[in-house]
């Protein structure tokens, strides 16, 4: 029954009205409307009533349903001849920073991407593991690409699988080494001729326990080799880990160049806000064995370089086209590995800038929210 009124003399009370939205709800919110603070203030002037509503989702069926409520319990609960005025505005919260764990152990963890496939991100993820490993560091690769995971192949590694350890009471996955780098990739545990088929939410599963279900022991560098393109798996793996910095892989091409600014910019978003490390240009010209002097570009001409330059991003070199590369992935023996090969020395040069930069990000930009950049061995150059 509705609170009695004195017809001649109509007079609202606001402890009336505040006690009747007492008994409403926001969809979704478990408080009533004064409760939750929904309810900002009530102003009454004889018949009149203002109602300012404060609603924290932009949804405008929630915004109209609440109104609704309001108008409809003020009239019943409190007065039909209520004349009322709702002010609705919509403050939607902050949300929570997600902060990636640490993982114990690991200094820099250095995601390798590219905006399209097909440019050869697994094959400079793995040449730059092994160069670093024989700079002296301790190395890890994280095999992202859930969809199409090559690390096993190209470590000779297909038929290994990671095994059970115990550490500090706990059971966790051993890496399966090679050449001195730490690996773990979907592909040990799935079979070479199966398609991985996963929504985004159990690939993301699957990458955390590879993260943080593994024993990975003390690294300098952990590479991840992302997926290509920009999607579910790089949101997951910004969000888990602290990405000390990003390399971009691309060739020269237009198509490519134009997919791998925006795996750039991606990173670079004030949402993603991790640092890009440079730009790697792959199969950048091709030099016949038996005309050593020339150089024919066949997918453009310094592309990556250009696009470096424009996005205000440091080049951080170029890898020809050279038959043995593509040999020695298939082959499961990383050609960085050919020593005093034009590709040793090619990948070493490389890797150096990737060491460099991560230095220079040390030093000019604030540490990742859980792993800070210390002292690398084998590099005089990272300071403490």
């Amino acid at each position: 029954m509705p609170i009695e009124n004195n017809k001649l003399k109509m007079k609202l009370d606001r402890k009336d009205i505040l006690k009747a939205l007492e008994t409403i709800t926001i969809a979704g919110e478990g408080k009533n409307m004064v409760e939750s603070g929904a309810i900002a203030n009530v102003i009454t002037f004889g018949d009149e009533v203002v109602v300012d509503l404060v609603l924290h989702t932009p949804a405008m069926h929630i915004k109209k349903r609440a109104e609704d409520d309001i108008r409809k319990t003020i009239l019943e609960l409190v007065s039909p001849d209520a004349k009322i005025k709702i002010n609705s505005k919509v403050e939607v919260p902050d949300k929570p920073e997600i902060k990636g764990k640490s993982i114990p152990g690991i200094k820099n963890i250095i995601g390798v991407a590219s905006g399209k496939g097909g440019v050869g991100k697994s094959t400079v993820t793995a040449n730059l593991a092994v160069s670093l490993a024989k700079m002296g560091f301790s190395v890890g690769i994280l095999d992202a690409d859930i969809y199409g995971p090559s690390m096993p192949i190209m470590f000779d590694v297909e038929n290994e699988k990671p095994v059970s350890v115990t550490v500090d009471g706990k059971s966790k996955m051993k890496p399966v080494e090679s050449y001195e780098v730490k690996i773990l990739s979907i592909g040990f545990f799935t079979a070479p001729s199966q398609a991985v088929i996963w929504r985004g939410p159990m690939a993301s599963k699957a990458l955390n326990q590879m993260i943080f279900d593994a024993d990975w022991g003390e690294l300098d560098f952990m590479l991840v080799d992302l997926p290509p393109g920009t999607g579910d798996i790089h949101l997951s793996i910004v969000q888990s880990l602290p990405i000390t910095g990003v390399v971009i892989v691309s060739t020269p091409q237009a198509v490519a160049l134009a997919d791998a600014k925006k795996g750039v910019s991606m990173f670079m978003s004030e949402a993603i806000n991790v640092p890009v490390l440079g730009i790697i240009e792959n199969m950048a010209y091709f030099t016949p064995e038996e005309l050593p002097e020339n150089k024919y570009y066949i997918f453009g001409k310094e592309g990556a370089r250009n696009l470096s330059e424009d996005l205000g991003v440091p080049f951080l070199g170029e890898v020809p086209i050279v038959q043995s590369i593509r040999e020695a992935g298939d082959y499961g023996r990383p050609a960085a590995m050919q020593t005093g090969s034009i590709i040793e020395t090619v990948f070493e040069e490389i890797t150096k800038n990737v060491v460099q930069e991560t230095v220079n990000r040390n030093e000019s930009l604030p540490a990742t929210e859980a792993v800070k950049i210390t002292t690398m061995a084998g590099c005089s150059a990272v300071k403490k």
